[in-house]
């Protein structure tokens, strides 16, 4: 049976709850009542529930009160609150503490048992998994561990004591954390294929003792042992297996505790980046790496250099710039994040400038070497590097190009710039405009920003309200009559537009600049 308690200072709702409850799910539950928030944590001591209805106002010690003392708790019931109308504020408190539901009074019975159904439902499914788990208690403390990892207010001591209540006491004593992946012959086991990888490395591992395989949260698969040697043994095993990947271990320093399994795992994830600078190791140790040279500096200068040689045909120098920037001995001897930085400032102070200097007109390039963006997207450094060599290489003769095309385009554009000026008050948009020269609308677009520095329509704007200032000033033309005379639809468009770019109306415009011209 299914253990209930029910907590409200009024019997005859207690009572009443109890009554209705019965007669939709006879003889499932076990009840037992309380009146106050002290009481019920009395006969929770004695014995759990699985489901505990608490009201909000009681005396002695209320719902919020009573759910604030059960976070000490190793075991709680699942939480169902019940307040009236009034008493929301008070609900809204509750919601920190993982109450599963909120019932308000009087209960509706449709939506009680519908609330009793979909608990009932969970508790089942827990049975269920708690059954098949006892078969082995590994299970359950993998699960424990998998969950201690990724949710962040699981404390140590509740994961401790759930760990002993299953018979696991591997965390008990020294330990070592790998993070277990593969590369090459397939990618990456994701969360569909993980379970399958875990098994392939269960089996590899039998006959070994004071083991456990389980969850990361991010789809990646933890190994917990002992005896770190197994790590090594693990990895010739998975050599001569047969299987067409390469396995890659990063493992953590020995540790003690649960308390220390967090530190551990962010030990073994800055140790498996290194991977991509040393491909050859099956098994990374963070002992090996935590010493390496922080103290290189960042070529920033040499990068910016970059930038400015492209176009300009001289590959020859951007390739050995490169080469000085991305320089494998430095990088294998220097900690990760000085590679991860360089990658960082590739993406800042080149790619991303080159697209807001160039536009769309560069985007088909970044996207085809969109995995140029993180080091976490290639196996080994020489990936990387050719792929940073072939973007450039395709950028720098693109722009080259481009440059070659430009007086034709400054020519072009000089003359639209002029038209515009002489016909600024017409009805004009780019379509008109980029038809009257013979130009693609799509290129007149791109062209224009390119040239003048801001949209054809921003352009446009202001160019009519720079005439709509000289005629304020230096006419006695109403504003309505300016309005119409520069070109804009009607005039309490050109007021609200006049308004917002300069911070105050056309007429105090027209006033403050002939008090300052006197």
């Amino acid at each position: 049976m299914i253990s209930l308690l029910i907590v409200d200072d009024e019997k005859i709702i207690r009572r009443g709850l109890e009554s209705v409850i019965e007669r939709q799910f006879p003889n499932l539950f076990n009840y037992r009542f309380a009146e106050n928030g002290q009481e019920a944590l009395e006969l929770l001591s004695q014995k759990p529930a699985d489901i505990m209805f608490t009201d909000i106002r009681m005396p002695i010690m209320d719902g919020i009160e009573l759910l604030e003392q059960l976070q000490e708790h190793s075991v709680r019931p699942e939480i169902v609150l019940l307040s009236g109308y009034n008493q929301f504020v008070y609900a809204q408190k509750a919601i920190r503490f993982a109450v599963k539901d909120y019932l308000v009074k009087p209960v509706i019975r449709e939506e009680l048992f519908a609330v009793l159904e979909r608990m009932i439902k969970e508790i089942r499914m827990r049975e269920e998994r708690a059954d098949k788990a006892g078969e082995d208690a590994s299970l359950v403390a993998a699960e424990l561990v998998t969950q201690h990892l990724t949710q962040k207010d699981v404390s140590d001591a509740v994961t401790q004591s759930k760990l002993k209540q299953a018979g696991f006491s591997l965390l008990d004593e020294r330990y070592t954390l790998g993070l277990l992946t593969r590369r090459g012959g397939g990618s990456e086991p994701g969360r569909t294929d993980a379970a399958s990888f875990r098994h392939q490395i269960a089996e590899l591992l039998q006959g070994h003792m004071d083991w456990m395989l389980t969850r990361d949260g991010e789809g990646g698969t933890i190994m917990i042992v002992r005896d770190p040697v197994m790590f090594y043994q693990l990895s010739e095993r998975w050599a001569v297996s047969g299987y067409d990947s390469q396995l890659r271990i990063a493992i953590s320093k020995s540790v003690q505790g649960i308390e220390q399994i967090r530190w551990a795992y962010s030990q073994a994830k800055q140790t498996l980046k290194y991977s991509i600078v040393l491909p050859e190791l099956d098994v990374l140790d963070y002992t090996s790496i935590n010493e390496r040279n922080e103290r290189h500096v960042v070529p920033i200068e040499l990068i910016q250099r970059i930038l400015n040689l492209m176009g300009m045909g001289r590959g020859d120098e951007i390739k050995q710039l490169l080469a000085q920037i991305l320089d494998i001995r430095i990088i294998r001897s220097s900690e990760i994040g000085y590679l991860e930085r360089i990658s960082q400032l590739l993406n800042e102070e080149l790619f991303d400038k080159l697209f807001r200097i160039y536009g769309h007109k560069i985007l088909g390039l970044l996207r085809t070497y969109a995995c140029v963006g993180h080091i976490g997207n290639f196996e080994r450094f020489e990936d990387y590097y050719i792929a940073v060599e072939q973007l450039l290489d395709s950028l720098d003769r693109f722009i080259q190009d481009r440059r070659e095309q430009v007086p034709t385009e400054q020519n072009t554009m000089q003359k639209v710039l002029a038209y515009l000026q002489t016909h600024y008050a017409d009805d004009l948009n780019m379509a008109v405009v980029s038809n009257h020269f013979s130009l693609n609308y799509s290129y007149f677009s791109q062209a224009f920003q390119e040239y003048s520095g801001e949209n054809f329509s921003n352009y446009v704007r202001r160019l009519r309200l720079d005439k709509a200032k000289e005629l304020l000033v230096h006419s006695d033309l109403k504003v309505y009559e300016i309005s119409e005379q520069v070109g804009f639809e009607n005039v309490k468009h050109f007021t609200r537009i006049f308004k917002d770019t300069e911070g105050i109306t056309a007429l105090e415009f027209r006033s403050q600049r002939r008090r300052f011209k006197t």
